[in-house]
């Protein structure tokens, strides 16, 4: 039995609309990314600043052989890490409190109090850590008395910032794993003589630590890709992003800046890679 060409339309259509929409949503990703590796396989010309549709690796001879750019990767691989460890220290007892010694009334308040800062707008918070890292702002009225200094704008300001901004998402998923943590784990622990340090060592951080791989994706990624940040409380400092951007706006450099996007999308891919050889997510 062989179908028209109507039946086939038919048919193809029946098939477009019954495709699962992650589906679709993987293809416009897989699409933008093969966009963003063939700029970046262009080049500008030097006098009239237009893109020469010709192959070649220059820019990417330029990204590992500049030393600048280098220290700018490494800074920005430095700053992600040190973000996701911060925020996982914090939103480990954070979520434990949340799921294990809050009443039911209280977890609901919590949960409010951490998706809250989600609802304000991203300047508004950077811009609140750039007034308290700033030279008379809140830090130095605080640190005053004592005669210490303050870091004022650079990479520490950028690091607290950042860790700020990303640590919902770091709470949430640690939150959601330690509600599964039956409480007759802990309580068996505690009648068999574990003392509170064992009982997180042993009981509570192989099971939260697949909601910390969870929400490390989320910090690390953020932050490998933040340029506004940096912008506000980061002083002179640089990061990927902000090459990124002054690449493809002030420059006019598309296929350079097109050519930093890729390190945060390797990276990430590594990143990815190694945490499945984890199994962490298979576990959540």
């Amino acid at each position: 039995m062989t179908l028209s060409s109507a039946g086939r339309r038919d048919a193809l259509r029946a098939g477009l609309l019954l495709t699962p929409p992650m589906l679709w949503l993987g293809v416009a990703y897989l699409a933008a990314l093969a966009t963003l590796f063939m700029t970046s396989l262009w080049m500008q010309d030097d006098f009239t600043g237009d893109i020469v549709k010709v192959w070649t690796t220059e820019n990417f001879h330029d990204l590992l052989t500049i030393p600048v750019y280098r220290t700018i990767a490494l800074r920005t691989l430095g700053i992600a890490l040190v973000v996701t460890v911060v925020d996982a220290a914090l939103a480990v007892p954070i979520g434990l409190y949340m799921a294990k010694v809050a009443s039911p009334r209280a977890q609901r308040w919590l949960v409010i109090a951490v998706l809250m800062p989600l609802w304000a707008s991203y300047l508004v918070k950077a811009y609140a850590w750039r007034g308290i890292f700033a030279s008379d702002g809140l830090l130095s009225w605080i640190a005053s008395p004592f005669g210490a200094g303050t870091p004022g704008y650079g990479l520490v300001a950028t690091t607290v910032t950042l860790a700020y901004l990303w640590l919902p998402y770091m709470i949430l998923p640690v939150y959601a794993g330690l509600e599964r943590l039956p409480g007759s784990l802990l309580e068996a622990s505690a009648d068999l003589g574990a003392g509170s340090w064992t009982t997180l060592r042993r009981v509570v951080l192989p099971v939260v630590f697949p909601a910390v791989v969870a929400g490390s994706i989320f910090t690390f990624s953020l932050t490998l890709g933040d340029y506004i940040a940096v912008r506000i409380v980061g002083g002179t400092s640089q990061l990927l992003g902000n090459v990124v951007y002054d690449n493809q706006g002030t420059a006019n450099n598309l296929p350079f800046a097109a050519a930093v996007a890729t390190v945060p999308v390797v990276v990430m891919l590594l990143y990815l890679a190694a945490v499945r050889r984890t199994g962490a997510l298979e576990n959540l």
